[in-house]
């Protein structure tokens, strides 16, 4: 007699009711999965990004869940603002970025310090803002979207990488000054995102290397990726989430590879 099929049973994930959570680069990609995640497992989101009218569709795709989105046309580079949006959140995802591909002698400084700012310092100002407020009531989480170029570097990547390992060494150091407070920092290291960023990559890096198009994901961005697709934002945003709840309570100072075998070599 053939045995009936089981199937495991369904886990919806953390129970986020009565939790605030800040979000940046809300408005697409990997920070707008991770808005709708965290809202459906009940936080009040505060979506942050320059972009207003992102925002103003991604609170109309948030109509329904559990949690609710606030959404905050705020730019980066405006470091205190920064700071002062971060007051109050129970969770903190610091996830916006920007990428130029370009050698290093032809990258412009100008880029390149607003690279660091928007990917290093922000993060440390938001997390600055934050952390009184988790520290009160004894429990917080960071959860900071780095990337694999936090732990490897790519050619023609200088800022890209250089904030990525700026931002590894940060998650750390606040996961040692937070733990004793119930306060957890991780990071999430995906690889490449289907986002607008990595179709933007896709035409930079073709013309970087001479390649058509259609080759460089293929032949650059995934050729040392054991798995030969692009990672969904939805991904991301499960990772992000199972690091907010109580399962990973001792989970802190560490980088969660998203990267298709990357980091296996």
């Amino acid at each position: 007699m053939t045995a009936p099929t089981t199937h495991p049973a369904h886990h919806p994930g953390p129970d986020l009711g009565g939790r605030t959570a800040l979000v940046t680069g809300a408005a697409g990609g990997i920070g707008r999965a991770c808005v709708l995640r965290l809202a459906a497992a009940g936080a009040k989101v505060r979506a942050v990004d320059r972009d207003a009218e992102g925002l103003e569709a991604l609170t109309g795709q948030a109509q329904g869940l559990a949690g609710v989105v606030e959404p905050q046309t705020l730019d980066l580079t405006d470091l205190d603002a920064a700071e002062q949006a971060a007051a109050g959140t129970d969770i903190l995802v610091n996830n916006a970025g920007l990428q130029l591909v370009r050698p290093i002698e032809e990258f412009p400084p100008d880029v390149f310090h607003t690279v660091l700012t928007v990917m290093l310092e922000a993060p440390f100002r938001l997390i600055r803002g934050a952390l009184p407020h988790m520290y009160g009531q004894g429990w917080g989480r960071i959860v900071n979207i780095s990337s694999v170029h936090g732990l490897r570097a790519s050619a023609y990547k200088s800022a890209y990488v250089a904030a990525k390992h700026g931002l590894e060494g940060l998650s750390k150091t606040a996961a040692l000054e937070g733990a004793e407070h119930g306060v957890t920092s991780n990071c999430v290291n995906p690889g490449y995102v289907r986002t607008p960023l990595v179709e933007r990559q896709i035409a930079d890096q073709a013309a970087a290397h001479g390649l058509p198009e259609e080759r460089v994901l293929a032949d650059v961005l995934l050729k040392d990726s054991a798995l030969k697709r692009l990672l969904e934002p939805d991904e991301v945003a499960e990772a992000v989430a199972y690091l907010c709840g109580p399962q990973a309570s001792f989970i802190t100072g560490t980088s969660l590879p998203l990267d298709g075998g990357w980091t296996a070599h």
